[in-house]
């Protein structure tokens, strides 16, 4: 028997020039230039900077505000590209790929290096130390197994037993526990202070006795040995106390125990981590009173179209001979330039999506960015930009995910300024950020002996006319990476 259906699907696609663009619009703007300088590896008919026969000298380091000021106007599917005929255009490259490898160097020639210089590492600079110890074939073998073990933030997170069986397993070592004891008191000698620690009391104190003995050394060691629990939680009173002294004695000590690290893996100088420098993709200056918005030049690059494929169709025109190959090159050629015209395209599309969107925001936050102050954030939320631009959420949250804009008062990622909404006790709706702030004020105006507990902020803040629970409280205390009032007290 048959049966029939009926399916019914609503899909939507995107065209690759869409999908092109989205990919431009998420970029910041170091990314950006990397895209673009893989491109033109990849399209011989893309080249960068002015064309001639262009008189149009429009800055690269800024764009005319007024522009983009009606940012309602602005059509997101336009494409304009005259100075680009695919028709006008056609390259005879016929070289052979093997003649554009570079094998034309005699026996003659001397194959000059650059050395490049590599930093030594942490375990490395460990390793070296230990050449100044004195030990048999074994004890350096055991040495140099335990500095392999210390992680990099300076610890050995393992048993003795579990070190003597992994010696055992992996490098054939038999020992026992005591020699690997023995062994790992040699290892606490190398610098920085405190290696090899099996925890945070057993570092600290290797730190202390490398200091120089003074009375709040001994008394600070003597708390890190016999009352660590009562320190780390701290109670202050209980110490003193206990050890019948003076605040001001016990605060010298605990003084010269916040000095100390307790990551000293991470104090190694050769630990140079990659550094991702911001490159701020807008601009916002205050200029009589008005705020004024640029985009990074850098993001505005000046591309054209190679004017030897120009050359090379009107040679292909006036040619009676019109070859199969060279109608294959045509080919060739148009996809190339219809590839490198949607990439021109995409990028005026890009720095007319980034500028509107920054515009709208700036407009939208003008209270914040004309004073600084971050009690004056409104709430705002992607579809608030999208209503106002005329774009998808979608391409908002592309445009401030991973861009930064350069303000008077130092540079935001853009994503900072969005926020949910609140209501105060007027039944005004008040940003999240504007409660942070003040959260954060009022915990940096508190007494360090006295702090205030969750519970108190939330009265304080309800004074100030935001009514918010505690756990909210805590939740937004956390997001600002403050910790409980126990932990901020000091004596």
């Amino acid at each position: 028997m048959l049966k029939q259906f009926l399916n019914l699907k609503l899909s939507q696609k995107l065209s690759p020039q869409q999908i092109q663009l989205m990919k431009l619009i998420q970029l910041p703007t170091q990314a950006f230039e990397q895209r673009i300088k893989e491109e033109m590896n990849e399209n011989p008919a893309l080249e960068t900077g002015k064309d001639e026969d262009d008189e149009d000298d429009f800055e690269k380091d800024e764009f005319d505000n007024e522009e983009f000021d009606d940012y309602d106007e602005f059509e997101s599917d336009r494409i304009e590209a005259e100075d680009i005929n695919i028709d006008e255009y056609l390259s005879n490259d016929e070289t052979p790929e093997y003649k554009l490898q570079a094998n034309n160097y005699s026996a003659d020639d001397e194959l000059i290096s650059s050395p490049l210089a590599s930093p030594v590492t942490f375990h490395q600079d460990l390793l070296n130390q230990l050449n100044t110890f004195i030990l048999s074939e074994d004890e350096r073998a055991i040495a140099e197994f335990l500095v392999g073990s210390i992680d990099d933030m300076g610890y050995i997170r393992r048993s003795y037993q579990e070190l003597v069986d992994d010696m055992a397993f992996t490098q054939g070592i038999y020992t026992d526990e005591e020699t690997v004891h023995r062994i790992l008191q040699i290892v606490h000698q190398l610098e920085p202070s405190g290696v090899g620690a099996q925890d945070l009391q057993e570092c600290l104190l290797l730190q202390l006795k490398h200091k120089t003995p003074t009375q709040s050394i001994e008394l600070a060691t003597d708390i890190l040995q016999n009352n660590f629990d009562a320190f780390t939680k701290k109670h202050y009173e209980k110490l003193q106390q206990r050890y019948n002294v003076s605040l001001e004695s016990l605060k010298s000590a605990v003084g010269e125990i916040e000095k100390l690290n307790p990551k000293p893996g991470n104090s190694f100088t050769g630990n140079n981590k990659m550094i991702e420098h911001v490159v701020p993709d807008f601009a916002i200056r205050i200029v009589e009173g008005e705020l004024e918005l640029t985009l990074n030049g850098r993001n505005a690059p000046t591309l054209h179209v190679s004017k030897d494929y120009q050359e090379m169709m009107q040679t292909y025109k006036v040619s009676s001979d019109k070859s199969d190959s060279q109608k294959d090159a045509v080919q060739f050629i148009k996809q190339k330039l219809d590839s490198a015209k949607w990439f021109i395209e995409a990028i005026r599309q890009r720095q007319e999506t980034l500028f509107v969107t920054m515009n709208a925001i700036m407009h939208y936050q003008e209270e914040f960015f004309l004073d600084g102050d971050e009690t004056k954030l409104k709430p705002m939320i992607l579809k608030d930009i999208a209503d106002m631009v005329g774009m998808d959420i979608s391409t908002i949250s592309r445009v401030a995910n991973s861009k930064y804009v350069d303000t008077p008062y130092g540079t935001k990622l853009i994503k900072e300024f969005f926020s949910e909404a609140m209501m105060n006790d007027q039944g005004e709706e008040v940003s999240t950020l504007e409660i942070k702030k003040i959260l954060q004020n009022i915990i940096e105006a508190e007494d360090k002996q006295k702090p205030f507990p969750d519970d108190q902020l939330a009265d304080l803040l309800k004074e100030k006319g935001y009514p918010i629970a505690r756990r909210t409280i805590a939740k937004y205390r956390e997001q600002l990476d403050i910790p409980v009032a126990r932990m901020r007290k000091k004596i």
